[in-house]
């Protein structure tokens, strides 16, 4: 990933110096949550392939950062436009520390006709639970904002693909938050039509359990937010998981915003129908009926940030989507233009909502992951999560062409310096 713009106009700010001391090394350690098979054949090069699993895990992921010999030289270099140092990716040890039940978990029926899960399982699904929050209680402690970042990857990601986007994200946010990555059997293998259709649908499979780490996440004590960011298919998985979410919190009669602690939403070269996006964003808006522990009419607020959206007209990627759904519009290549005066001003008074739109020319060679690849919007994800800005803010020197809607100013960097 090239240095983003805001590190190499100020190395002197020096970005990493709140770097923990156990956590300056030339590798990342994430905490990953997953429902991909482990692959235990002898050939296999990964640890998890793309076949779904009916378990959930988790563990540690090592990515190491090479050929680079110390902590100076990664910060060094990773202040530079231009490095002096070609700096490569690996998958480095993965570590499975733990795995909840099979499902669907076991039940049986009481003497009185009830139906309920067996003691075993309830005890086995407690043990992981505890295991899984007593290593993010363990990480918690090198992390300034006692947050998480959780990413969530897209379509034609490998379980190391996906950590290698993870750990660049967590080392440019130097290590603020716990970082972790939620990684689904997307398909990356095979005919590359036929691989699209398996991965919407282990999509649509993985919602559920991205739920549960989110919640999971949640409810460990000492967890005082979640910044939670998705990629391109991934931002399907990531809706479909908070509109669930936040039907529980509102029947229960609490907020999600205070029930899930979210901070920031980010949705990064959305692929996803621009109007089913819209049913799962708003959808509590236009539900008065909706079954609630309350009775007040209010509409209840779902995060306590930002839902920021990244996209780019110039996304190729998507293209494909558009055509295989006949998809007139993907949320990742929405212009302003494209939203209409009355569904910006609908969409601003929700406020915090913001569509941030990236017209230059690609960095990547199908312009879809312009969030790493460009050092203008990788900053301007930066001033996001690390720093909490809002567009227009020192430091985002976003244009507003309407309520909700921001472009990079003309003249911006648009190379890929420093790869």
């Amino acid at each position: 990933m090239p240095t983003p713009s805001i590190y190499a106009a100020h190395p002197e700010s020096a970005p990493f110096g709140e770097v923990a001391a156990d956590l300056r090394r030339t590798n990342v350690d994430l905490l990953y949550v997953t429902d991909r098979l482990p692959d235990l054949a002898k050939e296999a090069v990964l640890p998890y392939g793309e076949v779904r699993s009916r378990s959930i895990g988790f563990g540690s992921a090592i990515v190491e950062m090479t050929p680079v010999a110390d902590w100076a030289t990664l910060e060094r270099q990773s202040l530079l436009a231009q490095r002096t140092q070609d700096i490569h990716l690996e998958l480095g040890a993965v570590k499975e520390l733990g795995r909840f039940p099979t499902e669907p978990y076991d039940i049986e029926r009481t003497a009185a006709g009830k139906t309920v899960r067996t003691p075993g399982v309830v005890a086995r699904h407690a043990l992981a639970k505890a295991h899984f929050q007593g290593e993010l209680r363990r990480r918690l402690k090198n992390a300034p904002s006692k947050q998480v970042m959780l990413y969530v990857h897209g379509f034609n990601e490998t379980f190391a693909t996906a950590s290698y986007t993870a750990a660049e994200l967590c080392h440019f946010f130097a290590h603020r938050h716990v970082c972790g990555f939620f990684t689904w059997p997307a398909s990356s293998s095979g005919s590359f039509l036929i691989s699209y259709t398996n991965t919407t649908e282990s999509a649509e499979y993985s919602v559920g359990h991205l739920k549960k780490a989110i919640r999971l996440i949640a409810q460990t004590p000492g967890v005082e937010g979640l910044q939670l960011l998705a990629h391109s298919r991934g931002t399907a998985v990531l809706l479909g998981a908070l509109r669930e979410l936040a039907i529980e919190s509102i029947a229960a009669g609490i907020e999600p915003a205070k029930s899930l602690k979210i901070e920031n939403v980010v949705l990064m070269s959305p692929d996803i129908d621009v109007d089913v996006a819209t049913q799962k964003v708003e959808a509590f808006g236009s539900d008065p009926d909706l079954i609630a522990a309350w009775d007040t009419e209010f509409v209840p607020n779902l995060l306590r940030g930002r839902l920021t959206i990244y996209a780019s007209p110039e996304d190729r990627a998507l293209r494909l989507s558009q055509f295989l759904f006949r998809s007139r519009n993907r949320v990742g290549q929405l212009r302003p233009e494209d939203i209409t005066p009355a569904a910006q001003a609908y969409f601003s008074k929700w406020g915090d909502m913001d569509l941030i739109v990236y017209d230059g020319e690609r960095t990547d060679i199908f312009g879809h992951s312009y969030f790493t690849s460009n050092p203008e919007v990788s900053s301007d994800l930066i001033e996001l999560v690390r720093f909490g800005r809002a567009p227009g803010e020192p430091g985002r020197p976003l244009v507003q062409t309407g309520p909700i809607t921001w472009e990079f100013p003309k003249g911006a960097t648009q190379t890929a310096g420093g790869r």
